[in-house]
């Protein structure tokens, strides 16, 4: 889980500054950077449900997919779709990620 907490903080970090999807669609290292993160993010919440199948991550199946999709299929990502994952749903996996930890310790 620390992993997906990084790779989220990562991403927060690489979008500092960015204010519009034309900014982040021009800027190629920051896209680089964050669909890096993204996948690390992927690959770590595919990793947590193996390794225990009881937790529950809203949209669990989407992020695996999203992984392949990014390593796989690479040319068919869209910066539209990974713009949207970032202003919509990043938050809300970290908030999720957070309340996981906690319940752990």
């Amino acid at each position: 889980m620390l992993d997906i907490l990084k790779a989220i903080e990562l991403c927060e970090v690489f979008m500092q500054g960015m204010e519009s999807f034309f900014e982040y669609e021009k800027d190629l290292k920051t896209k680089s950077a964050v669909e890096r993160q993204i996948a690390i993010i992927s690959e770590a919440v595919n990793e947590l449900k193996k390794e225990d199948s009881e937790i529950t991550i809203e949209n669990s199946i989407q992020i695996v997919g999203l992984r392949n999709r990014l390593i796989h299929a690479y040319d068919s990502t869209e910066d539209t779709i990974i713009w949207a994952i970032l202003q919509r749903h990043l938050p809300n996996l970290k908030e999720e990620t957070e309340k996981l930890l906690k319940n752990l310790n």
